[in-house]
């Protein structure tokens, strides 16, 4: 094992067991920043797109704007989003927002906290609203998860960083699993996924407990965003009472990255796993997905005669033997590699391994690995034409493509 690959891996361990490091940083000084080297396997490879941007800062989301392909916006885990063309020429990134003076965390290897998410409003080519998550401080709560609304200024390219309106605010008693992804849903709502609050084992037993907006997915309604606020959605699980009114599924550890298939509308989401296994799982409106109970498919508390039936199960789980933290990726609905099609690709952060997921008769699904990479991988990238990408944290930016391609 090359001594690169060496502190790769040992940063990922610390992201995974709660440290903070910047191995990460480490890591650079040793063989340079690699390039997007994997087995060729099925008809494909991963290539370097951009082959010519500067190096970037510990992405964790790559989007483009609705309706306009002609620019990549990229999240970076310590508060900043820059943009840059969708070409193949593209050398430099301009800043799009910067709010890293408000983000707590991010800056460090290891560190799970950061600026995590961002989503454009649906109508964002008429309103200029989008939306950014970000771990901040609130004098009252102290460490917080926060979704926040902006507006980019008409004509500048930019978002004014002091139109913030701060929609949500959920208290964190630790500074781990955060999760952070937000993203608009096909039925026009905004989605965010939170982690069970931290430490380890889930001290505090949020996961099951639909009296907190953590270890949940949330779903809440920001209408056209003028408001710079949120109602419930009527047919929310606890709209009505019985939870927390912006729950749409609970019982997750950490879910890291999370997608809608564009032609199922289906909601696909790694959690990331404690101590044994990584899970893939389908959410569903009223899901309770089984933390702390439930690790992968297998009792965690109590550790046997756990009670099941009311659990959703997970489509997929995997051992350490093949990874310590799934990140979730997307069903490939491009045209680039047909052999892709309506299949789910996901990965793991500390392994660089790439899996497809497969629709089964016999078996529900089926899981087959398609890369080995010395990635830490820290999310996936869909372009509107449905071709997928590959996000490193130590700022690789890989394509999945036809093998044949040049």
């Amino acid at each position: 094992m090359n001594l690169r690959r060496f502190l790769s891996l040992l940063a990922a361990l610390l992201w995974c067991g709660d440290a903070l490091s910047d191995v990460l940083g480490l890591a650079s000084l040793f063989g340079g920043k690699p390039v997007c080297a994997a087995n060729e396997t099925k008809g494909m490879r991963l290539a370097a797109p951009f082959p010519s941007l500067p190096e970037l800062n510990r992405p964790v989301a790559m989007l483009m704007a609705p309706g306009d392909d002609s620019n990549w916006y990229l999240v970076q885990q310590p508060g900043q989003v820059v943009r840059f063309d969708n070409s193949s020429q593209a050398s430099h990134v301009t800043e799009f927002v910067d709010i890293s003076e408000r983000v707590a965390g991010g800056r460090n290897g290891g560190d799970e906290r950061g600026l995590l998410g961002m989503a454009f409003h649906p109508d964002y080519s008429r309103n200029g609203y989008l939306y950014l998550s970000y771990t901040g401080r609130d004098k009252q709560n102290g460490l917080v998860s926060r979704i926040s609304r902006f507006q980019s200024r008409p004509g500048a390219g930019m978002v004014d960083s002091a139109s913030e309106r701060i929609l949500l605010s959920v208290s964190q008693p630790y500074s781990n699993h955060n999760g952070g992804q937000i993203a608009f849903g096909p039925d026009g709502y905004l989605y965010f996924g939170l982690g069970d609050g931290g430490a380890g084992g889930d001290p505090h037993g949020h996961g099951q407990n639909v009296g907190t907006l953590l270890g949940a997915m949330l779903r809440i309604d920001v209408g056209d965003g003028s408001s710079g606020r949120y109602t419930i959605p009527t047919d929310n699980p606890f709209a009505a009472g019985g939870g927390q009114g912006e729950i749409f599924a609970w019982g997750l550890r950490n879910p890291w990255r999370w997608s809608f298939d564009r032609e199922s509308g289906d909601l696909w989401i790694g959690d990331v796993g404690q101590n044994r296994y990584e899970e893939i799982n389908l959410l569903v409106k009223g899901g309770n997905y089984g933390w702390n109970r439930m690790e992968g498919g297998h009792c965690f508390e109590p550790a046997t005669g756990c009670r099941t039936q009311d659990l959703e199960m997970p489509v997929e789980a995997y051992g350490r033997n093949e990874g310590i933290a799934v990140t979730g990726g997307y069903v490939y609905r491009g045209w680039g590699i047909m052999g892709l099609q309506g299949k789910y690709l996901y990965a793991d952060y500390g392994s660089g391994r790439i899996w497809q997921l497969s629709a089964s008769d016999e078996t529900g699904y089926v899981s087959s690995e398609l890369f080995k990479t010395d990635l830490n991988i820290s999310s996936f990238a869909e372009a509107h034409d449905g071709e997928l990408f590959v996000l490193g944290l130590g700022g690789e930016i890989c394509k999945i493509v036809n093998a044949r391609a040049k």
